[in-house]
């Protein structure tokens, strides 16, 4: 399998290392261009992939081609790709961006696949959730597979589903985050210095998230196992009911796919 990576940029790079970790390819099967910018050349020395120097020096013997640079770029992409990705496979990741246009871009392909994945895929614990004009080969949704499994795990979805993926999962890991900060703040409004309520913070997310993936235990089950009835637990929980703490996360999740939708009507 030889791939091609349209942008060297850090989801690019993740799945670079994904796949080289895995031993899926080899350095010499991966090919990137990056424009001007910086960004393939470091990932061609730390990683020894093969910096191309032309569209069709990158392309040249590809199985695959992987869109990876700035959804905004797409616009002025080099319309040479129309004819260089011909009979190609296309995966692209894109946000916002719906296979339509995408088909607009690169016409000739031989079948195109449209995915929205998340930042910890940097580290193989991510999720994607993709689609594809028509259904795959067997061996193309092998190359997705191999592609996409170099981040994390993948799920297949209508496209209409995706602007909700990206609401979710794409934009899922800020949520966390912000919630992260909030429970650190909090610590240290309670009286704890702050490294010790960044240490607790951070030990207490990632103990509760690998709880809730290592048991077949629904979260509403796993809290119930914390609250004691009237206890701290309880209290806590009663504060976040009163502040409608599940009213507002749905709120935040279809505003994102609100935008998302925006986006992919640009």
């Amino acid at each position: 399998m030889r791939l091609a990576f349209l942008g060297a940029g850090n989801m690019a790079s993740a799945m670079v290392a994904g796949l080289l970790a895995k031993r899926s390819v080899g350095p010499a099967d991966i090919s990137a261009i990056s424009g001007p910018d910086p960004t393939g050349a470091a990932l061609a020395a730390k990683t020894g992939i093969r910096l191309a120097g032309t569209v069709d020096e990158l392309v040249a013997g590809a199985d695959a081609v992987v869109v990876a640079f700035k959804p905004q770029h797409l616009a002025s992409a080099d319309p040479r790709l129309a004819e260089a990705t011909a009979g190609r496979l296309v995966i692209s990741i894109l946000a916002g961006i719906r296979l339509a246009r995408l088909l607009e871009a690169f016409p000739k392909t031989r079948n195109l696949v449209r995915c929205m994945p998340n930042t910890p895929g940097r580290i193989g614990a991510g999720i994607t959730g993709w689609c594809a004009t028509r259904e795959l080969t067997p061996e193309d949704r092998a190359i997705v597979g191999t592609v996409l499994g170099a981040l994390g795990r993948m799920v297949e979805l209508p496209e209409a589903q995706l602007d909700a993926v990206t609401a979710l999962s794409g934009s899922g890991p800020a949520y966390v985050f912000e919630f992260a900060a909030a429970l650190r703040d909090a610590g240290v409004a309670a009286g704890l210095a702050p490294d010790a309520a960044d240490s607790l913070t951070r030990e207490t997310l990632l103990g509760a998230a690998k709880l809730l993936a290592s048991e077949n235990k629904s979260p509403e089950q796993l809290r119930d196992e914390v609250t004691s009835p009237n206890g701290t637990t309880f209290a806590g929980l009663k504060r976040l009911s009163a502040g409608d703490f599940r009213g507002l996360i749905r709120e935040t999740v279809l505003a994102a796919k609100a935008r998302s939708e925006e986006l992919s009507r640009a």
